[in-house]
């Protein structure tokens, strides 16, 4: 089945099953999508704020999304993440190690996004780097290994009494600039051609009923 992902033929069988303009708009919303940028929620347990991060990841073009359910076992709220659970892509750990190990392992330097003495502000953050920006719970922030490992640390500037905001709050505005700045950038921030592919016959295939019937026709075509 892994392979199939892979299959440019595959693809274009599964193409004859949906509207040209679903096409398209699969093809659009994919340019603009990134895999530079990473982010990484740490045990939220308020289920919706996962949601609303996760539905910020797919507003602003990030890909792919890290959970770790350490503590709290989940699952995606569906009324909030509104349909945004179909097309980014959702990694679970157990734990915050096999998250950290994960994503150094693919080459992300580690970004904690809390108040530190050695902190970067929002806009002096080095987008050059691929990153994986971590998020902590709401009440207690990111955890001592988190932050032991981060790399970097950054944080939202704010002029008033408040010191913090909701973790869905902070990510879409970090979300939104970093990506921002990204777009505008020189920066080889997109999608490899087989990452497209992948993500195009993963898309298709999600918008196509009785897909595994379908697929068995192709499969016994080739």
């Amino acid at each position: 089945m892994e392979n199939l992902f892979k299959d440019a033929n595959y693809l274009a069988y599964l193409e004859e099953f949906i509207t040209e303009n679903r096409k398209e708009g699969f093809l659009k919303v994919l340019q603009s999508r990134t895999k530079h940028f990473t982010i990484a929620c740490e045990d939220v347990y308020q289920l919706h704020n996962t949601s609303a991060v996760m539905r910020s990841c797919e507003v602003f073009g990030i890909q792919e999304l890290n959970v770790v359910e350490q503590r709290f076992g989940k699952q995606i709220d569906k009324e909030i993440a509104m349909g945004a659970e179909k097309w980014v892509d959702i990694k679970r750990f157990s734990t915050n190690q096999d998250c950290v190990n994960d994503l150094k392992a693919k080459g992300y330097q580690i970004i904690a996004t809390t108040p530190h003495e050695n902190d970067c502000m929002l806009e002096d953050f080095d987008i050059t780097k691929p990153s994986a920006i971590f998020f902590g719970t709401e009440k207690l922030g990111l955890s001592e290994d988190i932050m032991k490992q981060a790399d970097g640390f950054l944080k939202i500037p704010m002029v008033g009494f408040t010191e913090s905001l909701n973790i869905s709050v902070s990510a879409a505005i970090i979300i939104q600039a970093i990506t921002n700045r990204l777009r505008h950038s020189d920066i080889d921030w997109k999608l490899t051609e087989e990452e497209l592919l992948e993500k195009r016959i993963d898309w298709t295939r999600k918008s196509i009923k009785d897909i595994d019937f379908i697929t068995k026709k192709y499969l016994e075509r080739v």
